[in-house]
């Protein structure tokens, strides 16, 4: 009798490990705050801002989506900004005022109004007390491909360091901001959990670091980078610090 061929036994998901925790690096964007909710405001400031002190501009480029496109194309006009949110805002404002004849010395205002608005986050409900609970027993890093300021936002004395792809020069997934954030936080990679909303940049980053990974699902995404898997996967920050706990 032909015995029929095995079946490939699936991936064994990894299994958290909290007696190895010894320090936590955090995603902010996705992961304490909604950040689409934050950029919109920030937009429409901004575009308040245009339409009062550069006319001409906001005109053609008022449109939130029209001056997000701009940005966009940043990454190729300026490759060597692409890890600086800030610069590509900025660059994008600078851009379309020479474009429309108004004075594009006023690209540093207009940003400064952006970016005001970009750190006025709104929590989600369970970010701030899973914060606090993190902090009083690890030392947190932030750990940012965004330009999220942890002290303007008014979280900054809950976090022993910040680290971002635009201060460290390249961001997540490569392996070296999540080594850089380990060595800020004063303990070897593979003591550190990360804790992150993006599947790729995030879990896939940190595991390639060897630290241990939380992926924070709030949607009940699939996770499609088997084989490999997180430590664990919380629908929300309070289920893991339960989990650590």
């Amino acid at each position: 009798m032909n015995t029929p061929p095995s079946t490939p036994a699936a991936p064994t998901a990894a299994t958290l490990d909290p007696s190895r925790v010894r320090a936590i690096t955090l995603d902010l964007d996705d992961t304490l705050w909604p950040i689409w909710p934050t950029i919109e405001r920030a937009e429409a400031a901004l575009a308040a801002w245009l339409l009062e002190r550069a006319p001409a501009t906001a005109a053609k480029w008022g449109d939130p989506v029209a001056l997000r496109e701009v940005r966009n194309q940043m990454h190729t006009l300026r490759p060597e900004l692409a890890n600086d949110m800030s610069a590509l805002r900025r660059e994008s404002i600078r851009l379309v005022l020479q474009r429309e004849g108004d004075d594009p010395s006023l690209a540093e205002a207009a940003f400064e109004v952006f970016f005001a608005e970009r750190q006025r986050v709104e929590l989600f409900e369970d970010a701030l007390p899973a914060l606090e609970w993190l902090a009083s027993r690890y030392p947190v890093v932030a750990l940012s491909n965004g330009n999220a300021d942890v002290h303007r936002i008014g979280l900054g004395q809950h976090f022993h360091a910040s680290l971002s792809a635009h201060v460290f020069g390249v961001g997540k997934p490569d392996v070296r901001i999540f080594h850089a954030a380990a060595e800020a936080a004063g303990v070897p990679s593979e003591a550190v959990l990360h804790v992150g909303d993006d599947a790729h940049l995030d879990a896939v980053g940190a595991l390639g670091a060897g630290m241990q990974v939380a992926w924070l699902n709030r949607g009940g995404h699939p996770w499609d980078h088997a084989p490999l898997q997180p430590h664990t996967t919380v629908p929300d920050l309070m289920a893991l610090c339960r989990q650590l706990g």
